[in-house]
This record gives structure tokens, C-alpha cells and sequence, in this order.
């Protein structure tokens, strides 16, 4: 395993109803770095991130910490793994603090989620402003940054976003990838992205991965894949 890496897959495979969607999967995150994953639709991006949190099953192996684990999204958020998944999925007729509160439902401790709410709504003070609104009737970008929210209960070192920007307008993107850079800057917290939004997501990037029909086809900084063709490339079907 590479030394100080947070999570490391070697060799995975994955998918769904016994067929493979992604393939000999090796990658690695290492304490405090942002590492995207990058491709067309159906590249196993999204797939990647349910093997990491045991939502599917997988063989090969996943090191935390250097130490082998089996996934269970019950187990990873004491681990201190968290998943914020696709399409937002919050709680409509409950208000912005009883979705964010959800979020530390193995904590067993009133006080201890009390502290951790309140410093949530420091670091979205939108969400203070909206704490005890219903959360159906917030705009998506707000949306966002509660299941953000809910993601963080946990304190994870590491997160899972997948697709934080989809369906966002371009000056709510600037600001979610403001919030995720502040968020591993402030929290020293690694994060794993999944996301079309390239233009964006790039520039804060440590190291990118590349997929095409379920492989790696490339890795590098986020400015050595900007620089490169391999994207333009992947997305054209020339690989």
C-alpha cells in the first residue's frame, strides 16, 4: 500500500445482477487531498463510490488506513466515511435541522449532536438562516448544502460526493465548490468527487481519475488532465 494513503482499492471489481460495471479498479487518497473522478456517463464513477460504502458488492480489496475492510453503511460512518449520494435526497416535510440532525444518528450522545449541528450552521450560515424552515421548500443549492451538512455529522476524514453540482445553475456551482474547497482546507478532510462539471471542479483538484467503460484510462493533477486531451478524448468515444 502507498504510505500514508487514507483509502487505497486494488484490483476491484463491481456492479449489479452479477455483471461487472467497473473493472480491475486500482486508486488511492491519500490524508487531505481532493481526488475526482472523471468521465462519460456509464463510466462506473458513481459505482465506484457504492463500493466504497458497501452499498454493492465488490471483490479485490479496500484499505483503510492499510487496514483491509468489508463495507457496511452502517459501520463506515464510525469509521469515519461519509457518503453525500446523487440527487440530494432529502427529507421534504422536515425542516433543515431534523434532515441535518439525521446525519448523526449513531452519535447516542443529545449534547455531542447539539455542538456538531450548531457548528454546522457556522460553517453554512445560509442554512442558519433557513434552520427551521420545512426543507422542501429551499432552493436546490440549499438543498445541496443540507445533504452536504448531513454528510459532515459524522466529522468523516473522508466524504463521498457524488454529483454535488447536477441540476445547479452556474453561479450555484461556483459556490458548492467553494463550500467542498473550504471544507477540506478548514477540516483537513480528504474527499472523493464524482462530477460532470469539470470547468469547475479541476482547479481545486489533487489528483484526477479517469474512466472509460468501467477502466482507468488515466491519472494526474487536475492541472495535468486540463492540459491534456484525455477528457475530450474519453468523452468523443475516441477510447
Amino acid at each position: 500500500m502507498k504510505k500514508n494513503s487514507l483509502l487505497e482499492l486494488k484490483n476491484v471489481y463491481a456492479g449489479y445482477y452479477e455483471m461487472n460495471i467497473i473493472h480491475d479498479i486500482s486508486l488511492f487518497i491519500d490524508e487531505g487531498e481532493i481526488v475526482a473522478l472523471m468521465g462519460p456517463n456509464g463510466a462506473g464513477k458513481s459505482t465506484i463510490l457504492k463500493a466504497i460504502f458497501g452499498l454493492i458488492k465488490h471483490s479485490g480489496d479496500l484499505l483503510y488506513e492499510g487496514d483491509k475492510i468489508h463495507p457496511s453503511p452502517h459501520e463506515l460512518p464510525k469509521m469515519g466515511i461519509s457518503l453525500v449520494p446523487q440527487g440530494r435526497r432529502i427529507f421534504n416535510s422536515l425542516t433543515v435541522e431534523e434532515n441535518i440532525e439525521i446525519g448523526g444518528f449513531s452519535l447516542n450522545d443529545e449534547n455531542e449532536c447539539k455542538r456538531r449541528m450548531e457548528h454546522l450552521f457556522k460553517l453554512f450560515p445560509t442554512l442558519e438562516e433557513k434552520r427551521s424552515e420545512f426543507a422542501g421548500n429551499l432552493s436546490g443549492g440549499q438543498q445541496q448544502l443540507v445533504s452536504i451538512a448531513r454528510g459532515l455529522m459524522m466529522q468523516p476524514r473522508l466524504l463521498l460526493l457524488d454529483e454535488p453540482t447536477l441540476g445547479l445553475s452556474p453561479k450555484i456551482v461556483k459556490e458548492i465548490f467553494k463550500t467542498i474547497k473550504e471544507i477540506n482546507e478548514t477540516q483537513k478532510m480528504a474527499i472523493i468527487v464524482v462530477e460532470h462539471n469539470l470547468h469547475s471542479l479541476l482547479p481545486i483538484t489533487d489528483r484526477a481519475y479517469v474512466l472509460s467503460h468501467g477502466k482507468i484510462v488515466a491519472t494526474g493533477s487536475g492541472e495535468e488532465i486540463k492540459n491534456s486531451d484525455i477528457l475530450e478524448r474519453v468523452f468523443m468515444g475516441k477510447i
